[in-house]
């Protein structure tokens, strides 16, 4: 019987047969494991998602493997670093047992966060960004229930936890595979005296670097921009790297340093304000305030544009995406009760949403100010403490009464906080419903829930005040609140859409429902409703790179003589922050107000108007729209031209830059610039606020403010 040998020896023995071939062999062995790891998640989300391909060329779909090739050699650079930091120290590169949990551990992650992906980029056609965070700062009961009912949890975290298993048993087998045994310890040693661990260190280090900057040219190293090399959205956003997407927008969105969020001013301030004077006034509008506010002033509305109205109703409808509203071109059957309406009032076919969440379609309509790089959640930031000039402000001086009715909790987004200080007093939410037709444990009561208590307190209001309510739905978004029994036909032939449509479809006949009760009252013949989309949602194509698609809503005005004094449809581009003016106007006095759009209605011929939409999440690129031109300008990329087209076929293509474009640019720069400057000096108001500045620090506003300036 052979003599035993302890169990340290064989330990001892073990370290030994790992030399410096065995370590480099275990190394590239892991990075290849990576790299093939990282390349099935990107074909899952290619699968996943593949009804989003449409036409795009298989030469596109190589080209955006190719580029993630690239961002994922980035990644496997910085898991594989200890590794290759421990060929400086010996003890360390003989460590197996911390170098495979470590590696292990790293996989599992970047499985956990691609199989998260997989309906993260359904929904948002976004790859990880900051969303994440804004939601992991939310009610931690809602967005847990919120994912709970909406995605098949337990199914995703089994296979989370198999392929993570099965990433362990690989890195096993290459442990044993790259050990060295008999003769070829005597040759890894012959190759360490050969080569040396201090070379093998500086060569892997030099690869390191040339990998981890992903490019050979001079300047700046692999950025997401370099993504974006075809045609195809969908494969330019398929070659990017979600972790370090989620990396980057970790590191903004974290980062003590908010000047590097807000926008950068290109100009001097002067010329600034003058440029977007002259994009937003009319020869209706008075300057009000020379020195103290950028765009405050006194707006006199055409008298002969006025309607015979004295209450206000907004509908802010949740999802309710253009691209599927039988009005706008749609051949799809979703919104029966929508397209009846617009019939009777006039519809604005080229309208966007400033934003593509709720919380931004929301402020955008309600306060009037845009969607600005670095406010994105402006409703839960200390700016949103500030005065804006939105629609509660101007009207509670005239003593309208008001209301507020929503399926949901008013803490969501805080809601409450912001649109109490804005001036409203009156809130319904899901609390406050008896017996509802649905009671959903994520979000609320369901669309005919909200509608029926709408009907039911817009009815009890006293006839002898005006009266403006936002009523916003909620029914339309993940986890869907539905009935158990529909009142109308599911949505079938739509592929991963059908349960979305189906919940449009829904919202819209709630929608009609309640308009078929309004009618009955006797507030209706005087009251002025706006009905607009908070944004849209992703179709099986992306329409050029700013997906229109997401920011692409209707918004309808139904009220007595509409359709007499303006007729059925109006092509002119707006946005939501031109729904307060507008409204504005039909109500025929003079106001002062500092919104940053203006009435569509009232617009100088031969005025196309124009929209400023800026996506969600820490993608800080900004889009101009008007007419049927489009100016895309990313943060630290040229800007790119874009012609489109709305309705039944819809399309956008990519053209060379005309002198539009340039003043376009212009103009762009101009509006976020004095927007920016506006926010953070506290001058958005209706009056001067300036003195009024509790919410934040002088100190770290006048940081922010000179560094927000400096170019």
């Amino acid at each position: 019987m052979p003599p035993r040998i302890p169990a340290s020896a064989d330990a001892s023995n073990a370290k030994e047969k790992l030399g410096l071939s065995e370590h480099l062999a275990f190394l590239f062995g892991s990075a290849a494991l990576l790299v093939a790891l990282l390349t099935l998640l990107r074909v899952a989300l290619l699968l996943f998602n593949r009804e989003l391909i449409g036409a795009t060329a298989w030469t596109s779909l190589a080209e955006a493997f190719f580029n993630g090739l690239r961002f994922d050699l980035r990644l496997v650079v910085y898991i594989c670093a200890p590794l290759t930091l421990a060929l400086a120290y010996r003890p360390a590169m003989v460590c197996r047992t911390w170098q495979r949990i470590w590696l292990g551990t790293c996989a599992a992650v970047a499985i956990l966060l691609g199989m998260i992906e997989l309906n993260f980029y359904r929904e948002f056609h976004q790859r990880l960004n900051a969303l994440v965070f804004q939601y992991l700062q939310e009610d931690p009961a809602t967005v847990l229930s919120m994912l709970w009912y909406g995605f098949p949890v337990l199914r995703l975290l089994g296979a989370w936890l198999a392929l993570s298993a099965l990433f362990f048993v690989l890195l096993g087998w290459l442990d044993i595979r790259t050990r060295g045994k008999g003769r070829s310890t005597v040759e890894s040693r012959r190759t360490m005296n050969k080569l040396g661990h201090g070379m093998a260190l500086l060569l892997c280090l030099a690869i390191s670097v040339v990998v981890a900057r992903g490019t050979l040219r001079q300047g700046p190293p692999l950025r997401w921009g370099d993504a974006f090399t075809t045609d195809s959205m969908f494969a330019n956003h398929l070659g990017l790297n979600g972790t370090l997407s989620l990396y980057a927008a970790a590191k903004n969105h974290y980062s003590g340093d908010r000047a590097d969020k807000v926008w950068k001013s290109r100009m001097p301030a002067d010329q600034a304000t003058t440029l977007t004077r002259d994009l937003l006034f009319t020869e209706h509008d008075r300057l009000a305030d020379q020195n103290t506010a950028a765009i405050r002033r006194d707006f006199q509305p055409p008298q002969d544009r006025r309607l015979p109205i004295r209450n206000v109703v907004v509908i802010l409808m949740e999802s309710f995406a253009g691209h599927f509203v039988g009005a706008l071109g749609s051949e799809a059957g979703i919104t029966p009760n929508f397209d009846r309406l617009a019939q009777e009032g006039v519809l604005f076919r080229r309208f966007f949403a400033n934003g593509t969440h709720t919380h931004q379609g929301m402020f955008a309509s309600m306060a009037c100010f845009p969607n600005l790089p670095g406010f994105e959640y402006l409703m839960q930031t200390p700016e949103g403490g500030h005065q804006f000039s939105g629609l509660a402000q101007l009207l509670s001086t005239r003593d309208f009464d008001d209301l507020y009715v929503y399926n949901g909790d008013f803490a969501w987004d805080n809601q409450r906080g912001f649109f109490s200080n804005q001036g409203m007093t009156r809130f319904i939410g899901r609390n406050d419903f008896v017996d509802p037709v649905v009671s959903d444990p994520t979000w609320g009561v369901a669309d005919q829930d909200m509608f029926d208590r709408a009907a039911e307190e817009l009815f009890k209001q006293d006839p002898k005040k005006p009266f403006y309510a936002l009523l916003q739905t909620l029914s339309n978004h993940t986890p869907y609140a539905l009935p158990g029994v529909l009142p109308v036909e599911p949505v079938t032939g739509q592929g991963s859409l059908d349960q979305h449509l189906t919940a449009m479809r829904y919202s819209d006949w709630a929608l009609g429902r309640f308009f078929e009760k309004a009618r009955k009252a006797p507030y209706f013949k005087d009251t002025l409703f706006v009905v607009v989309g908070d944004h849209g949602f992703g179709a099986q194509e992306q329409l050029t790179e700013m997906d229109l698609y997401r920011f692409h809503v209707p918004m309808l005005l139904i009220a007595p003589g509409v359709q007499d004094a303006f007729g059925k449809t109006q092509d002119v581009v707006g946005s939501q922050v031109d729904i307060v003016p507008t409204i504005m106007g039909r109500l025929g006095e003079p106001v002062r107000h500092q919104c940053w759009g203006r009435d569509l209605l009232s617009l100088p011929d031969g005025d196309s108007g124009f929209a400023i939409v800026k996506p969600s999440g820490s993608d800080q690129t900004v889009a101009m729209i008007s007419g049927e031109r489009m100016l895309v300008l990313p943060r630290d990329m040229p800007p790119r031209s874009y012609q489109y087209t709305l309705g039944p076929h819809p399309q956008g293509a990519l053209t060379p830059a005309t002198e539009l474009d340039d003043r376009l640019g212009k103009q762009l720069q101009a509006y976020l610039q004095t927007a920016t400057n506006s926010l953070l000096s506290n001058t958005t108001g209706v009056e001067d606020s300036i003195s009024n500045k509790p919410e934040t620090p002088i100190s770290t506003l006048s940081v922010v403010k000179k560094n927000a300036q400096e170019n």
